[in-house]
C-alpha cells in the first residue's frame, strides 16, 4: 500500500511523508480520534456522505469537536485527482488536536492493498477470537476510533495461527464481527449477519449489501447467532469498504463451502459503484 496524496485542514495538500500531527495531539497520546476508510472507484469515492455521517457520529461518541464536513469534503477534493480515475483507498481522520484544540482533519489517499484480490480469488481463512459486546455507551459501540491496538493484536494473532482473518465471538460464542469487517453467511436463500444491537460496527458496505440482496434473490436476517450457525453455513464471507466481499472458506480449520452469494453480491456492489 502506497500513499498517493495527503491533505490537512488549514494547510491543503502536503507531502505524504511530511509529519502533520503534533506530539501533544490526543490522537497520538491517547488514540482519541475518529476515522473512516472508503474505496474510490474510477476516481470517485463510494458513499462518501454515509462515511461522513458515521465519522460525525464517532466523533460525538468520543467527545471530539464536531467534524467540519465542508472542510473534509474540500480535503477529499484535493487528494482525489491523484487517483487518476482509478481505484484507491481513502482514509479520513478527525482528531481533537492538543488539549484545547484546534481539531485537525486529514484525508489520505493510498493504493489498494495488493493482497486483497489474490485472497478473494482463493478464499480467506479465519480464526475465532474472544471479543465482547460493546453495548454500554462508554464501550463506544459502533465507533471507528484510532484506538486500534486490540484489533491489530487480533490480526497479528490470526496471522500467527496461519489465518487471514480474525472473527470475534463473545464469551457465549455469539458471532460478532471481524477486526475491520462485518461477517455474513448463507443457508439456502437467506443471508445471516449479526445485528447492530450487539454493538458491532454499522458497516457502510454492510448496509449496501442489505439493499442489494433482494435483487440478487436473497433475503437478509439480522440477529444473535451462535458460532455453530456460522461454522455449519453453506457459504460465508466478510464485507468492508476497501476489501469489499471476501469469501471465507475455512474457520478454525473447519472448511466452509464456496457458494454463489459472495460472487453475485460482489458483482452487484461493483455495478452499483460504477453508476455513482
Amino acid at each position: 500500500m502506497t500513499a498517493l496524496a495527503l491533505a490537512v485542514t488549514g494547510r491543503g495538500l502536503v507531502d505524504p511523508e511530511e509529519p502533520v500531527i503534533r506530539a501533544d495531539d490526543e490522537a497520538l497520546l491517547r488514540g482519541r480520534a475518529a476515522f473512516e476508510t472508503l474505496r474510490v472507484y474510477g476516481g470517485r469515492p463510494f458513499r462518501l456522505e454515509a462515511h461522513l455521517d458515521r465519522l460525525v457520529a464517532s466523533a460525538e461518541s468520543i467527545g471530539l469537536p464536531r467534524p467540519d464536513r465542508r472542510r473534509l469534503q474540500v480535503l477529499v477534493g484535493l487528494v482525489l485527482p491523484k487517483a487518476k480515475r482509478g481505484d484507491a483507498a481513502l482514509r479520513l481522520v478527525w482528531t481533537g488536536g492538543p488539549v484545547g484544540g484546534p481539531p485537525v482533519g486529514l484525508a489520505l489517499l493510498t493504493t489498494i492493498p495488493d493482497w486483497i484480490e489474490p485472497t478473494r480469488e482463493r478464499g480467506a481463512s479465519g480464526v475465532t477470537l474472544l471479543g465482547f459486546r460493546a453495548t454500554a455507551p462508554w464501550l463506544l459501540p459502533g465507533v471507528k476510533s484510532t484506538s486500534y491496538a486490540v484489533n491489530t493484536a487480533a490480526e497479528a494473532e490470526a496471522r500467527r495461527r496461519g489465518a487471514d482473518e480474525a472473527i470475534f465471538v463473545d464469551a457465549d460464542s455469539v458471532v460478532l464481527e471481524g477486526t475491520v469487517t462485518n461477517v455474513w453467511w448463507r443457508r439456502g436463500g437467506t443471508l445471516y449477519t449479526p445485528a447492530l444491537e450487539l454493538g458491532i460496527l454499522a458497516g457502510v458496505t454492510r448496509a449496501t449489501l442489505v439493499e442489494l440482496a433482494p435483487a440478487c434473490g436473497y433475503r437478509v436476517e439480522e440477529g444473535t447467532y451462535p458460532l455453530e450457525e456460522l461454522l455449519s453455513a453453506e457459504e460465508a464471507f466478510t464485507s468492508s469498504s476497501v476489501r469489499e466481499l471476501l469469501p471465507l472458506v475455512e474457520i478454525d480449520e473447519r472448511p466452509i463451502g464456496r457458494g454463489p452469494a459472495a460472487d453475485e453480491l460482489q458483482e452487484a456492489l461493483r455495478a452499483l459503484a460504477a453508476k455513482v
